[in-house]
């Protein structure tokens, strides 16, 4: 039984419904087509994950996400 586990930023547009439904189903196909594996016997996770709880270059992606903003607001 095959387990993809996805891990999203959470954004300030949220992830709909619909998004992660098009991601589950994707993922799945995307495993019968490569390893021939079931539909039935794929689990797919989406974790979302608060942009405070990670970071990258010492920074938290929160802290990333305003600096780029202010970044593009100077020009």
């Amino acid at each position: 039984m095959p387990l993809v586990n996805i891990r999203l930023t959470r954004r300030e547009q949220p992830t709909t419904r619909e998004q992660k439904a098009a991601l589950i189903a994707g993922v799945t196909q995307l495993m019968q087509d490569v390893l021939a594996k079931r539909a039935d016997s794929v689990v797919v996770i989406i974790d979302e994950v608060d942009p405070d709880n990670w970071g990258e270059g010492g920074e938290s992606v929160t802290m990333l996400r305003e600096r780029r903003a202010r970044q593009q607001q100077q020009q």
